[in-house]
């Protein structure tokens, strides 16, 4: 390609499609070197392009890591969002959530795991912006805590924090082959229903 005056910008497509490239491309690097072991020169040598041109689709390594954990959280919220909306019994419900919260967490290519899990290594600035995302893509659960019919001994925040660390961690614990995501789901709801006696 040659660069001139005469240059003409690219199509809004081709813009559209190169930044999903530079955001694919990113992503994979992040997820494998983490926030400090993935540099800005490495994602531009894996997209081809050379120099400041990069900065011509992202505006910093800050923001880039920051779009790329707010649009895996938001792929996850759907995701999860349409496997709660199938149920109305609120057990139900809460075990459909966390089927779908563990088969995202476990999946090869998640995103959701190594990008929430990587908040030490970023600065203080944007750690504060990945929390506020981090708590607000825990809000439902909040809401579908709220709706068991729990003792009223039970605290509801340590519940919901206790889910949430386990299913956030299952990484580290889960491993394939005796039982799938969903059987794990359904172990996780058993142990944590405990109902407010009639």
């Amino acid at each position: 390609m040659v660069y001139g005056a005469t240059m003409s910008e690219p199509a809004p497509a081709e813009r559209t499609t190169r930044k999903q490239q530079i955001l694919d491309i990113a992503a994979r690097l992040f997820a494998r070197h983490g926030y400090r072991g993935t540099s800005i020169r490495e994602i531009g040598e894996q997209a081809g392009i050379l120099g400041g041109s990069l900065y011509h689709h992202i505006k910093s390594k800050d923001a880039l890591f920051i779009e790329l954990h707010n649009r895996a959280l938001d792929r996850a919220e759907a995701l999860i969002e349409a496997a709660v909306s199938r149920h109305d019994d609120p057990w139900d419900r809460l075990e459909a959530a966390c089927r779908a919260l563990l088969e995202i967490q476990l999946a090869p290519d998640s995103l959701t795991q190594p990008l929430m899990n990587d908040f030490r290594e970023v600065p203080e600035d944007v750690r504060l912006q990945l929390v506020a995302r981090r708590d607000a893509f825990e809000e439902p659960f909040r809401a579908l805590v709220g709706a068991l019919p729990l003792p009223p001994e039970i605290d509801r925040s340590i519940y919901r924090n206790l889910l949430l660390s386990l299913l956030n961690d299952a990484d580290n614990w889960y491993r394939p082959g005796r039982l799938s995501p969903a059987g794990v789901a359904q172990q996780v709801v058993r142990i944590f229903r405990h109902e407010a006696e009639a």
